[in-house]
């Protein structure tokens, strides 16, 4: 085979086979296929698109280019989860230690800040001590062991995912159904769980704006996950303003050990309960949603899921104290609020701002390897719905780089938007794909 000729073919909308794109992957995974011809075929299937078997075969490709973690010594069911992105998304935090109260097997493969959203992994690293760089086999016992592990993802798990959306990121070709599909749910696949839920964001602090995107974009990951063997579904949820009150690493630790605690936010706490309960039904441990988020919601408040999150939590060396005390994580030395410019209620609060400005404040990289400050972030005081009078502060920045406090500041004040009449926030759970 030579790599020009899929190039053409693909450019001329034409399909290939299995076996074509898994040489292609394979060779370019190897190094004998150039970064330049790849970014050539990338860019003929973003405009070419692919078919759902081509889907299937790009994915099945991007798994065999690494490692696995194999799971299937361990008894009973082992599900997963991914999010989309979203801004205020400590999901996977609460999330683990709740599927291990219920008895299930949770390996979660989790990764940094990318853009205006947070990184489940920056997150639980901003705990003093906790290791998330975990080698395959380390994983696979502490599976074994606890239930429970977030991990980074590891160089040895689909390599060819790694190379490509580096090339995807400075090609242009990133916004594309299935070479979405096949990054998320190649990691997906090669994690070892037999059952994943996909929580498909839509809305101002989501990639998909919209709801018709989310869908297509769930539809398409539901369809190929399941050629490929696995059980999936996807939750579209919806990402127009934070969740929670908190957008930031040990920020968001503070909020998750409050609904572990059985108290925290409202819209956080449904989120992980609707994500939660579609896993129990995945994996066949109930038999109707209401029934599922009901057990939940007592693992929750009895407060089982929170001794589950201490014995994760300590497994991978972090310090209990800082999590059963929360004012010992990182806290930032300066803080400033910003004040409400108007009487009247919230009527809109754009995530996406909200994001990119905690990521200014320090949450987040601006350039590649940069290290995140864990105390940096945004605490929201006020959202939408709530009544806010002249004066009053509407967030507290939490500064790690000063030099950005300003652009900072600028962007959460548009993220507000005050309205003289009350808005009522719409639904969290949109729909679900099955």
């Amino acid at each position: 085979m030579r790599a020009v000729d899929l190039i053409e073919r693909k450019r001329d909308g034409g399909e290939l086979a299995p076996e074509e794109i898994s040489w292609l992957i394979s060779q370019y995974v190897a190094g004998q296929v150039p970064d330049y011809q790849m970014s050539a075929f990338l860019m003929a299937v973003y405009f070419q698109g692919m078919s759902q078997a081509e889907t299937v075969a790009l994915t099945r490709a991007m798994v065999e280019s690494g490692g696995r973690i194999d799971l299937s010594a361990i008894p009973g069911t082992k599900v997963d989860k991914h999010s989309t992105g979203g801004v205020g998304d400590t999901v996977t935090l609460i999330l683990v230690p709740l599927m291990g109260a219920a008895g299930l097997v949770m390996a979660k493969l989790s990764g940094r800040a990318l853009g205006h959203t947070g990184g489940t992994i920056d997150k639980f690293e901003s705990i003093p001590g906790v290791r998330t760089e975990l080698p395959l086999q380390e994983v696979i016992r502490q599976a074994t062991e606890i239930g429970v592990v977030i991990a980074d993802h590891t160089a040895e798990l689909v390599p060819a995912d790694r190379l490509l959306y580096e090339l995807r990121d400075v090609t242009g070709t990133v916004p594309s159904l299935p070479l979405i599909a096949g990054s998320i749910l190649s990691k997906k696949l090669a994690g070892g769980a037999d059952a994943i839920v996909l929580d498909v964001k839509c809305g101002d602090g989501a990639f998909m704006r919209t709801r018709e995107e989310a869908r297509a974009l769930a539809e398409t990951l539901v369809r190929v996950g399941n050629r490929l063997g696995k059980v999936f579904s996807a939750l579209i949820t919806a990402m127009d303003q934070p969740l929670g009150y908190m957008a930031g690493n040990a920020l968001e630790v503070r909020q998750a050990v409050e609904v572990l605690r059985g108290e925290g936010p409202q819209d956080l706490r449904e989120v992980t309960l609707a994500l939660g309960a579609e896993l129990l039904l995945l994996a066949g441990e109930e038999r109707d949603a209401e029934t599922a988020r009901v057990k939940l919601a007592r693992l929750l408040d009895s407060g089982a899921a929170w001794e589950v999150f201490r014995v994760l939590v300590a497994a991978q060396g972090g310090d209990l104290q800082a999590i059963e005390d929360p004012s010992l994580l990182p806290r930032a030395r300066e803080v400033e609020e910003l004040l409400s410019p108007a009487a009247g209620y919230v009527a809109r609060l754009a995530a996406r701002k909200v994001g990119l400005a905690a990521g200014l404040l320090g949450a987040g990289r601006e350039v590649k390897g940069q290290p995140v400050d864990p105390a940096a972030g945004v605490e929201l005081l006020a959202k939408v719905g709530d009544r806010v009078e002249k004066g009053q502060p509407l967030a507290r920045l939490h500064v790690g780089r000063p030099d950005r406090l300003q652009e900072a500041k600028r962007l959460i004040g548009e993220a507000y938007t005050i309205g003289e009449k009350p808005t009522q926030p719409g639904p969290l759970v949109l729909e679900c794909v099955r």
